[in-house]
């Protein structure tokens, strides 16, 4: 599963805000921020943990959840290619509207 994919859905978007929000947590802190299972709050942890989203660092036996750079860099990537290419489409149209502009001016003379 990619990033988009595990962000697709709301639970696990208030899970990435929350780690980004307060740091590292343990799963407890986590589980307490919803009202389901923990069991099934784990569920949202591993898709985002595979996703690279969020990452896992054990000690003893605890778990510690924070934010991994490296799935969010394919957002940021996506999100960059898809701004450069509408900002080239808007460029491409304000050239030609400025182009219609003179030509309309020129008509008038």
């Amino acid at each position: 599963m990619n990033a988009f994919s595990a962000l697709a859905d709301d639970t696990r978007r208030q899970i990435v805000v929350l780690l980004a929000n307060n740091g590292e947590l343990p799963v407890s802190e986590i589980s307490k921020n919803f009202s389901m299972t923990p069991p099934a709050v784990s569920q949202h942890l591993k898709v985002l943990k595979e996703a690279k989203v969020i990452k896992l660092k054990k000690s003893a036996q605890k778990r510690f959840y924070s934010i991994d750079e490296s799935g969010l860099k394919e957002i940021e990537s996506w999100i960059i290619d898809v701004r450069t290419q509408w900002n080239k489409r808007l460029d491409s149209l304000e050239k030609y509207l400025s182009k219609l502009k003179k030509e309309k001016n020129h008509e008038k003379k």
